[in-house]
């Protein structure tokens, strides 16, 4: 059960948001039980205690908590530090992932680009839906529990297969593939987690300005380089970037940039990161170790 925090309001006085709040400070409710829309709901300075419950759950301490605007609305950012390493509370509860490219429309330059690339023979549809329907996860609905997650994805230290023992020997988890996705996209159902859109008169790499220098909703540094690939629990999928592929092959600004999306999983990339081609290679790829919340 999740620690009381003094001076708490009585649960039974309140309904609704309230009464969540006021679940969450006693401990009647377990901080993994945490959701999103919970979470977007707190005042500044209930979302401060409830970071700091979090924080003394895992034995470690709030670094800050800060008010940023998200989904049009709202939202805090929450960073514990634990262990030397500095972690974000990531909420959790039935969240909607994935793409539906069928339903999107890209922009009149955004297909030309993809065509150019096509024409180049290094695109994998007839058009740009097409190809996003096969490089990203489809839509779903999962349920997740509310977890802190690294800011900063971390260098695998051995063969990717020996990771999961590794960071359980400090305590840590691998995530899964959809907490990776939730945490990146925080509740956002772009193409990116800032939006649908990318410059594309530049590439990512190399590029100061670009959204993706922002840390994202959560305070998270992810999906910032095509270069970093990150691995989850989920051997047949690959997050974050694709290795550097898209940039050293020439393959156009667009798919540059997709490298990128919230919802991509790199299908191309995964045997070579768990085949024999891939064997020695580790310290080239990256997790983003999990302290979970619950502490049942």
């Amino acid at each position: 059960m999740s620690p009381h925090i003094p001076g708490a309001p009585d649960a039974s006085a309140s309904s609704g948001a309230a009464a969540d709040r006021a679940a969450f400070l006693s401990g009647d409710t377990p901080l993994a039980a945490l959701t999103l829309a919970q979470w977007r709901s707190f005042e500044a300075a209930v979302a401060r205690r409830v970071a700091g419950a979090a924080a003394g759950l895992v034995g470690g301490r709030l670094v800050g908590v800060e008010a940023v605007e998200h989904l049009g609305g709202p939202s805090h950012r929450a960073r514990i530090e634990w262990d030397g390493q500095e972690f974000a509370l990531i909420p959790g509860g039935r969240v909607t992932l994935g793409f539906d490219a069928e339903a999107w429309r890209p922009t009149a330059e955004q297909a030309a680009d993809y065509a150019a690339s096509r024409e180049q023979g290094f695109a994998d549809g007839a058009d740009l839906r097409e190809h996003l329907a096969r490089v990203l996860s489809p839509r779903r609905t999962v349920v997740l529990p509310a977890v802190l997650m690294a800011v900063e994805a971390e260098q695998l230290t051995e063969a990717p297969a020996d990771m999961p023992a590794v960071l359980a020997e400090r305590g840590l988890r691998m995530p899964t593939s959809d907490e990776w996705e939730h945490a990146c996209g925080a509740g956002a159902g772009t193409l990116f987690r800032w939006g649908d859109d990318c410059p594309l008169d530049r590439i990512p790499y190399g590029d100061l300005t670009g959204p993706h220098n922002e840390p994202n909703a959560f305070g998270l540094r992810i999906a910032h380089d095509t270069y970093t690939v990150e691995l989850t629990g989920d051997t047949t999928q690959v997050r974050g970037g694709d290795g550097g592929e898209s940039v050293c092959g020439g393959y156009g600004n667009l798919l540059a940039w997709l490298a990128l999306a919230t919802a991509h999983t790199h299908p191309d990339l995964v045997e070579f990161v768990y085949g024999e081609d891939g064997d020695g290679l580790h310290d080239d790829f990256s997790v983003r170790p999990v302290l979970t919340l619950d502490r049942t």
